[in-house]
């Protein structure tokens, strides 16, 4: 019976993954627990390993807060974009209710979430292959940029990747309007990339500062701004000697 469920899960991931419209359209016109289940077992476990790559570079505890608030980042992020998106798109041209919103950013995420996952050992390879985190900040700073923007990349690749998959359901859903399809698309990325950049921000750090002690979140994390760093990062890396 447990390899029965096993092997259909194993299916419905593959149907998934795949994009299949017509089985993604029945998935998202009613709520079936089991499934929605499945789908945040893969968002934790798929973010979580990419978490604790990222914060295994600094040290074994921060490895363990990434893991911990790197799905939970998914998470609020897809609940947040499923609001706001379940009230923006009947403006947009697509007539669909709160849960085929809710449930098709929740299949999205899991596509990002099984994406993330299977990066995560080359992500691991990358951090036992780089220099060690040196106490002294200014030794770190080209390890630390390369491996940031690199997480930044993998992070945004799962992003736009798993959203486009569903384009033939929004498709579907909009009864073949491909502008309105595109729209509606175009919204859940920009949902995703404020939500995700602003709750990033707040629960960092995610690889840790070489002078700073390793915390879960820091005092400051109200203060500055994601763009404003990443733009930071660029600065340092291409004008380092």
């Amino acid at each position: 019976m447990q390899g029965e469920s096993t092997e259909l899960k194993r299916r419905e991931l593959s149907v998934l993954l795949r994009g299949e419209v017509a089985s993604l359209q029945s998935w998202s016109a009613h709520w079936h627990p089991p499934r929605i289940v499945t789908h945040l077992g893969i968002i934790v476990a798929g973010a979580g390993l990419y978490g604790a790559a990222m914060g295994w570079w600094r040290d074994p505890l921060q490895a363990l807060y990434t893991a911990i608030k790197f799905p939970l980042i998914i998470l609020l992020t897809a609940t947040g974009n499923a609001l706001l998106n379940g009230m923006l798109a009947p403006l947009l041209g697509l007539n669909i209710s709160f849960r085929q919103s809710f449930l098709a950013i929740l299949m999205s995420f899991t596509i990002a979430g099984a994406i993330l996952g299977s990066f995560a050992p080359i992500v691991a390879f990358i951090i036992w292959n780089s220099p060690p985190m040196s106490p002294n900040a200014w030794e770190s700073a080209g390890p630390y940029g390369f491996i940031l923007l690199t997480f930044v990349v993998v992070i945004t690749f799962a992003g736009i990747t798993s959203n486009f998959r569903l384009l033939q359901l929004l498709r579907q859903l909009g009864d073949g309007r491909k502008n309105v399809a595109f729209r509606v698309l175009f919204a859940w990325l920009a949902g995703n990339l404020f939500f995700g950049s602003q709750l990033s921000w707040i629960m960092r750090p995610f690889i840790g500062s070489p002078g700073l002690p390793v915390q879960f979140l820091r005092h400051d994390a109200f203060k500055g701004g994601f763009f404003e760093t990443i733009y930071h990062v660029f600065v340092q890396i291409f004008t380092a000697k």
